[in-house]
């Protein structure tokens, strides 16, 4: 649901422009339904991500520049702009604070090894990075249609592709309660035994 929510301006912006072909149209639409988007996950859960501020703000900025200025190369890096900002600050968290950004936002729902969060923060810098650059690829070299098309669903697409690959890393690495528990009870088990180990010992002549 949260997905579908984040691609819910996007998708406003591919429907406006597929029925008009008009990009400065399309990104005039385009920051209203962001502003509503943010307004919708405020009345849902009574906060708003981090995410999603910087979106609009550069919605608004590079949009906006769009629309006065009529020229949709503002719009058409707005993709990889936030990406690669979004990288930089997973990049920062190494050097910035005691975590990784990726655990800070995940670690009250997962437990992972402090190595395995690192890789995980690092999977997700090359995530950003390689989208901001596909994004340049595409408006560069294919037809302003085909990029509008990508923003959609090629976006959505390699991001489900990247939370199914991340979830089934996951699923191999990350620490349940019952690996908890099993730790614990071997560590029982240990103690157990040399307890008895130094038992026997003193019982020999």
């Amino acid at each position: 649901m949260k997905l579908l929510l984040d691609f819910f301006p996007i998708a406003i912006f591919f429907g406006v422009y597929h029925y008009t072909k008009d990009m400065i149209l399309a990104t005039a639409v385009l920051i209203p339904a962001t502003i509503l988007q943010i307004a919708i996950s405020w009345f849902k859960t009574r906060k708003i991500e981090k995410m999603h501020i910087v979106t609009l703000v550069l919605i608004i900025v590079m949009g906006g520049a769009t629309v006065l200025l009529q020229d949709k190369a503002f719009i058409q890096w707005k993709p990889t702009v936030v990406n690669w900002l979004f990288a930089a600050a997973f990049i920062g968290s190494y050097v910035i604070g005691k975590k990784p950004l990726i655990q800070r936002m995940m670690e009250s729902q997962i437990q992972l090894p402090s190595a395995q969060w690192n890789t995980l923060n690092a999977y997700w810098i090359i995530f950003f990075l390689a989208m901001g650059a596909i994004n340049i690829a595409v408006f560069t070299f294919y037809s302003e249609e085909a990029w509008v098309n990508f923003k959609l669903f090629g976006m959505l697409g390699l991001t489900l592709l990247f939370i199914i690959i991340q979830g089934i890393w996951l699923a191999k690495h990350i620490k349940t309660d019952d690996d908890a528990s099993d730790s614990k009870d071997s560590d029982s088990t240990a103690a157990n035994d040399s307890a008895s180990a130094n038992n026997s010992n003193k019982e020999l002549p």
